[in-house]
């Protein structure tokens, strides 16, 4: 039964009209998260009270079967404001985002493009003066040794093999160091 009649009663259809529409844009703007712009607790109140608007609608124009009713205008101040506070939301969320400057070089910032017009860089040149703290071609980083053990006052006297640092380089170690090429020996001249 379809109670919707707005020839014989258009205050009671336009309100269960105005109660379908409230309903419908609650839940659109509660389900889809336009924009990123709702926190998830407002998202859950636009679905629940867009909800119960739709379905007191549903009832009023096809369960309704006459008799006395009263209409609620107030119950509009409540979707008036949770919509307005939802496209507000929305547009400040929008407006923050398109104004975020991103910083000069950012360290995860997009890539920067290929510029033709660049200088280019000198080639590896391995004659080069090296800075003083940069290890030379051909030379080996000597092996770092063992920070002395200082024991505690009261503590026992370690056992002597368990601080002792391992030998460097080793054979079967394929991360040891390599060691540096034996220099022939000078002849005594």
């Amino acid at each position: 039964m379809n109670n919707l009649d707005f020839s014989a009663e258009p205050l009671f259809s336009w309100y269960v009209v105005a109660l379908a529409f409230s309903g419908v844009a609650m839940l659109v703007l509660g389900a889809l998260n336009l924009g990123g712009g709702l926190k998830i607790g407002w998202r859950i109140l636009n679905v629940l009270v867009g909800l119960g608007f739709l379905g007191y609608a549903y009832y009023l124009a096809f369960v309704f079967e006459g008799g006395r009713y009263e209409i609620f205008f107030k119950a509009f101040i409540l979707p008036i404001a949770l919509i307005v506070h939802s496209v507000k939301a929305i547009v400040e969320r929008g407006n923050a985002k398109a104004q975020q400057p991103v910083p000069p070089g950012a360290p995860y910032g997009p890539p920067a493009g290929f510029d033709p017009n660049a200088p280019a860089q000198a080639p590896y040149n391995p004659n080069a003066p090296q800075p003083a703290y940069a290890p030379q071609p051909g030379q080996g980083v000597p092996p770092q040794a063992a920070a002395p053990y200082a024991p505690q006052p009261g503590a026992p006297a370690p056992q002597a093999a368990a601080y002792a640092p391992p030998a460097q380089p080793v054979a079967d170690n394929p991360y040891a160091q390599p060691a540096p090429p034996a220099q022939p020996p000078h002849p005594a001249g």
